[in-house]
């Protein structure tokens, strides 16, 4: 090798000296010298070696020392050397971020180094302190990513988050199909159509971007059913990784159709998790990276929201850790093993609540940490949703919570647990997809978008005012819901109170509803209806606690009992009338609670008691009573 002069920057103290020595080329490939006897130095070596392939030699100073006589020994054992093919020579944290430069996706290191003000020095700091507890930071390192780490790859992740995405859509879709007609349909409780007209007879053209939904097109039974069912073939498609992009483009464009045109049955909280979700899903399909780091930010959202809202609302029950202690009751669809957990002793249901605390509010950061202490978050998060899951009925809720802990793992963690003859393909295929430098950026600046606007709601519901211009920014994009804000039961309900509908003939003699999934008979258990959405159900829960001269759709719902529309009775369980329309329907308000065990032996489940009339009695305009 040639002798080549160059300066060497040594960093002494955060002060930058020069200094001119003779230094050997390293041939055709860059060369990183470390020292072999160090078990962190060799640690981080075999990491980089599978960064950087073959486009960096190794090389311990041990071996090649003698080669390079114008580096101090002190200096290899002090320091990893960089050594270039044109003899440039660098050391530490500049050596490490030039050897990084030469992995795919790593350069942005080596140009924050030279081109931040200040971060050169702090690296040179930090390099220094982790480079003195050598010993230290290689037992961290192997507790946090294992003795033999590999980078991370998301291909496998990728592959499987989509494909199992399209169940949840799967499920999203045929739940609303089986329903649309009674509840938006022409003849239904909120008819889409209704919609139309009073949006159109108010807006301009503006209305296509306040309200974005294909049923500006159609707003017809066909056409309601033409988005469910199309939506539901598409997920079909996307689960057997058919036309992938298209399907999850149309699959969020049809969902934001249905939550416009759903109206007041389309308000949950878990339709804007959706629409979110799926959202990125599109992304993720372009650019793997950025579609994880959103998948990850997005959860972090959900879960610390939820335990930021309870808090926020200074609900004494929530303080106090014994919500719980009402939730297995109160919920809107609770299942039959909520019987059971209700009856578990308060010491133990304040220790679960503490616990629920631990998993929302302290587990979420651990998403953006090293990979084990991430697997920790990600066991945590499934724990407290497949507990939420078996007590209660939250449709596809807690499903896509549980997918959104998948990107929270790593390919080489997933073929662990998956046959060999599913990994192996999945992951080949996937390595031969490398998205154009002009996608990763149209991605990565959408990305940037969402997180904008996420802090700007998270600071909302801190109770923050963000600046101005943050909040247009926020309300330009929230018509398309990428991003939403989140918090779940902010308020413990501490009684459970059922509306019983009645309806009668005469006046006299009254017959109930029977709903397909809420308490009613007192005789009936809970029913289990994962992944469904009974929408009209949840509508009730949410009316017992409102107003009903508030709720213009239970007064609509009421007048489709009176005149026995079947496509509404079809979302009941029984209908007491099925040849002839009632004369009168009212609304009772009764306090449920569950039965103890003695009567559930008996095969009674609920208790209730009847507190007031919630919704007087009421005929048809022109009706005659007295028929």
């Amino acid at each position: 090798m040639a002798p080549v002069v160059v300066k060497v920057v040594q960093e002494t103290s955060g002060n930058q000296s020069a200094t001119t020595v003779e230094t050997p080329a390293a041939g055709p490939r860059p060369l990183l010298i470390y020292d072999g006897d160090c078990e962190f130095c060799g640690y981080s070596v075999r990491y980089w070696k599978k960064l950087t392939g073959d486009r960096v030699d190794y090389r311990p100073y041990q071996v090649v020392a003698a080669q390079y006589p114008a580096i101090p020994i002190a200096d290899f054992q002090h320091a990893v050397q960089f050594i270039s093919p044109d003899g440039h020579h660098a050391s530490a944290a500049e050596a490490s971020f030039l050897t990084l430069s030469h992995a795919r996706g790593k350069s942005f290191w080596l140009a924050l180094y030279r081109k931040l003000p200040g971060f050169a020095i702090i690296s040179e700091l930090v390099y220094a302190f982790i480079a003195a507890h050598r010993p230290a930071f290689y037992r961290v390192s192997v507790l946090l990513w294992g003795r033999d780490p590999d980078p991370p790859r998301y291909d496998l992740v990728s592959f499987l988050f989509l494909r199992l995405f399209g169940l949840i859509y799967l499920s999203a879709f045929v739940s609303f199909a089986v329903q649309a007609q009674g509840l938006i349909g022409s003849h239904g409780i909120l008819p889409v159509a209704d919609l139309v007209d009073a949006v159109a007879s108010r807006y301009g053209p503006e209305r296509f971007f306040l309200m974005p939904m294909a049923f500006w097109l159609n707003a017809s039974d066909f056409a309601i059913q033409a988005v469910c069912w199309a939506g539901a073939g598409l997920s079909v498609l996307l689960v057997f990784n058919l036309l992938p992009r298209l399907s999850l483009f149309l699959l969020y464009a049809l969902y934001l159709s249905l939550f416009y045109g759903g109206q007041t049955f389309m308000s949950f909280q878990w339709d804007t998790f959706l629409l979110e979700t799926g959202f990125i899903s599109l992304l993720l399909s372009f650019a793997t990276t950025p579609g994880i780091w959103l998948l990850r930010w997005l959860l972090f959202r959900f879960m610390f929201m939820s335990g930021v809202v309870k808090l926020l609302s200074g609900d004494p029950n929530w303080w106090n850790l014994s919500a719980l202690s009402y939730h297995f009751l109160t919920q809107p669809l609770p299942t039959p093993l909520a019987w059971y957990a209700a009856r578990l002793p308060p010491g133990v249901l304040k220790f679960a609540t503490g616990s629920m605390f631990f998993v929302e509010l302290v587990l979420p950061f651990l998403i953006f940490s090293p990979r084990r202490l991430r697997f920790f978050a990600a066991f945590g998060i499934l724990l407290l949703q497949s507990s939420i899951l078996i007590t209660g009925n939250y449709n596809w809720f807690n499903l896509q919570t549980m997918l959104l802990c998948l990107p929270l793992f790593d390919d080489t963690a997933i073929q662990k647990i998956l046959p060999r003859h599913l990994a192996r393909p999945r992951a080949i295929c996937a390595e031969n997809k490398t998205p154009r430098r002009l996608v990763t950026i149209l991605v990565s600046a959408l990305a940037l978008l969402m997180v904008f606007c996420s802090l700007v709601e998270m600071g909302v519901r801190f109770g923050g005012r963000p600046p101005a211009v943050a909040q247009t920014v926020d309300l330009l994009v929230e018509p398309l819901h990428i991003t939403s804000p989140y918090g779940l039961f902010a308020v413990m309900t501490t009684a459970r109170n059922e509306i019983v509908i009645e309806g009668s003939l005469d006046g006299i003699e009254w017959r109930e509803y029977e709903f397909r999934y809420k308490p009613g008979d007192i005789a009936r258990a809970p029913r289990w209806n994962i992944p469904h959405q009974p929408r009209l159900d949840w509508q009730m829960w949410f009316a017992a606690l409102e107003d009903p001269r508030r709720l213009f759709w239970f007064s609509r719902f009421l007048e489709r009992l009176l005149q026995n529309e079947p496509t509404v009775t079809a979302l009941l369980e029984k209908n007491p009338f099925p040849d002839k329309p009632p004369v009168y329907v009212r609304a009772l308000f009764y306090d449920y609670s569950y039965a103890d065990s003695e009567e559930k032996t008996k095969g009674i489940w609920w208790k209730r008691q009847l507190l007031a009339l919630y919704f007087p009695s009421v005929h048809l305009k022109g009706e005659d009573p007295a028929r």
